[in-house]
This record gives C-alpha cells, sequence and structure tokens, in this order.
C-alpha cells in the first residue's frame, strides 16, 4: 500500500505573487477580464481610502465610479492587448466619517498581464504629486532660510538686552522721583519680555533626547493641559490603538503638538470641537525619503479657518493671525516634527481646519 501523499500546500494567491508592488509609491489595481479587482496595492487603499478586504472582488466601478471613457478604455486594451495612459482623469472619493467626498485628478496608466486570473494593471499618480514634493522642498528650504535667520538675529537681540536692563536697574537706584522709577520698571519688564521671546526662538535647536513612547499619552497629556486653560472647548477622541510606538523625544512632541492644539482652542476663542485622530498611514513620502508605515496625528477644529493670507506662510516665525500673538507656536511644531523627520499639512476653510502630523515609524526616530 502506497503511503499517503503529502497534504499540499494552499495556493499563495495574488497576495504573494504581486508582493513587490507593495514597495511601490504609486497606487496600484489589478483587474480580471471582467473588469473586478483582485489586488490593490497599500498605495492604492491610501490613496482611495479603501481596503483590499472590502473591495476584492468588487466591480471596478465601486472603486472608481464611472470615469468618462474609462471603460470603453479598459475593454479596448483586453481586446488588443495593448497599454493606455489617461491623463487627467477625475476620480471622486466617497465621503467616509471622518473626511468629505474630494475629488483625485490621476494619472492611469493599463498594461496588460496575465497572472492569477488578473488582465490589467492599473497605476494611478496624482497629477500633483509632482508638484507637492517639488513644493514641499521649497516650503523647507524658505522654512530653514528663516529660522537661522531668526535664530541669528536672536543671538545679536540677546547680547544689548542685558545691558539695557542692567543699566535701567541702576539707573533706578538713581531716581529719587516714584514716577521717574516707574518708567525703569517698564524698561525693564520689556527687556525681560524680550528676553524671554529670545529663549524661546534659540530653544528649538537643543539636542532631541528619543524614547520609546505612547503618542496617545502625549496627547492625554496635552488634551488636559487645554481643558484646564479652555474649559468650554469640547475634545472628541478618536484614537487607533493599535498604533505602535514611536521613539521620538516625548517634550517635544508635547509642545509640538500643545502649540497646534492651543492655536486652534484660541481660533475657537475658547468655544468649540476639536477632535484628536490617530492612524496609521502606508508607503509616506517625507521630504523625498520613503516611509513603509508612518503615524498619522490629525487636530481638526470647526473655527473659521486660517487667513487666506497668511496660510502659506503660517509656520513662518512671527507670523500670527491673531491680535497678540508672537508667530511662534506653528514655528516651534514645524521645527519639533521636522527633527523628527516628520511634517505637518494643513487643510483649512471656514468651518473646518485641519493639521495633519505625520511622523515615521522606524527602529529609530
Amino acid at each position: 500500500m502506497p503511503p499517503p501523499a503529502p497534504p499540499s500546500a494552499p495556493p499563495a494567491g495574488p497576495h504573494a505573487s504581486f508582493a513587490g508592488l507593495e514597495l511601490l509609491s504609486s497606487a496600484v489595481v489589478l483587474i480580471d477580464a471582467e473588469l473586478r479587482i483582485g489586488y490593490m496595492n497599500p498605495g492604492a487603499e491610501n490613496l482611495f481610502a479603501a481596503s483590499l478586504q472590502r473591495m476584492s472582488g468588487q466591480p471596478l466601478a465601486a472603486l472608481l465610479g464611472q470615469p468618462p471613457g474609462l471603460a470603453a478604455a479598459l475593454e479596448t486594451a483586453l481586446r488588443t492587448n495593448w497599454s493606455y495612459t489617461s491623463q487627467d482623469l477625475a476620480i471622486v472619493r466617497e465621503p467616509t466619517p471622518a473626511n468629505r467626498s474630494e475629488t483625485l485628478h490621476l494619472d492611469c496608466t493599463v498594461s496588460p498581464i496575465d497572472a492569477e486570473g488578473l488582465r490589467l494593471l492599473l497605476e494611478f499618480r496624482p497629477i500633483d504629486a509632482r508638484l507637492r514634493v517639488a513644493r514641499e522642498e521649497q516650503l523647507l528650504q524658505q522654512q530653514q532660510a528663516n529660522r537661522e535667520l531668526v535664530r541669528n538675529l536672536a543671538h545679536e537681540i540677546k547680547n544689548p538686552l542685558g545691558g539695557i536692563r542692567g543699566s535701567a536697574q541702576l539707573l533706578a537706584l538713581e531716581l529719587d522721583d516714584p514716577q521717574l522709577r516707574e518708567y525703569t520698571e517698564v524698561i525693564v519688564a520689556e527687556a525681560d519680555r524680550l528676553q524671554s521671546l529670545m529663549n524661546r526662538l534659540l530653544s528649538s535647536h537643543r539636542m532631541k533626547r528619543p524614547a520609546p513612547l505612547n503618542i496617545h499619552d502625549v496627547l492625554e497629556h496635552v488634551r488636559r493641559l487645554i481643558l484646564a486653560e479652555f474649559p468650554a472647548v469640547d475634545i472628541h477622541r478618536d484614537y487607533d490603538l493599535s498604533l505602535p510606538q514611536l521613539t521620538a523625544d516625548r517634550e517635544q512632541l508635547i509642545q509640538a503638538v500643545l502649540n497646534i492644539v492651543r492655536n486652534a482652542a484660541q481660533a475657537l476663542e475658547g468655544r468649540g470641537v476639536i477632535q484628536l485622530r490617530t492612524r496609521i498611514a502606508r508607503q509616506v513620502t517625507i521630504a523625498k525619503r520613503r516611509f513603509k508605515l508612518a503615524l498619522e496625528l490629525q487636530v481638526i477644529d470647526d473655527g473659521p479657518g486660517i487667513p487666506e493670507e497668511i496660510r502659506d506662510t503660517i509656520f513662518y516665525p512671527l507670523i500670527t493671525g491673531r491680535d497678540g500673538g508672537s508667530g511662534l507656536g506653528l514655528s516651534l511644531a514645524q521645527t519639533f516634527v521636522e527633527q523628527h523627520q516628520g511634517m505637518i499639512e494643513i487643510d483649512s476653510r471656514p468651518g473646518r481646519t485641519c493639521f495633519t502630523i505625520l511622523l515615521p515609524i522606524t527602529d529609530r526616530t
């Protein structure tokens, strides 16, 4: 009697066959001859805000809708086995509880394949991706130049401030008139205020002290501080508790997030709703570097929005849209986040302003 045959291994499936596509920064979708989805890489899941598990086996139209001419082009590609490229394909991404609907403008390249029963490979690239990377690089260079200028000015201002303060104190000892001594007290008080401002401008350049931390501990600490300062603000939490730990400087992250949340509370004039939201982001490009995983932290408020005239310069030092503001809070937040290889993005309109912090999740941050 022959020995029993060893159990056969289960089929690898399209996930194993197309594992290399997960490394691509562009969004890739594989479909069969019936225009049904067989595979999506992480880039496509992020771009269309839809998971492979939910979309597998669904018609392509369930993901993309019915863009003009796309269906006919796909049928032609299947029939002729030719590649096809579409410029400025408008895809409406469906709204989710966290985001409103939006229109994506994409380039789409269709390539015939024959693997695992799948016939077409669709590669999507946001049209503004190159422009966004170039703009991001330009902003980083401009912000770095501004910070260097302000830091040099701060150093130059700090030295004479000590002399001014000391001279005013000595002058006060020589004056018998109380009213005149009040003037010297004003000089001393203003010198102290400028000294504090200079120290804040220079404090962002200290060496960071990275250690493992839970981002939600940071957010809860910030939440307690904000509620103590603005008790009428309603802070909603939408946390992804499965997020891994970060390796980061706790004090710098607390200060960065606190500055952003406090800015939102001030924009609400102490009354309104702020949402703290955390998610995992995959295949993220930050300053031309590609990261497999990143933390996405969003601070969303329902305030009036950022004035158009300062929207592009909101992270520059000494730029503020609020009377009495120093213009340093968001600049320091940007500096601290950049020191962790991250970035901050803004989407603002009346009724909804969203600050998104992206921090790469690596062995060493």
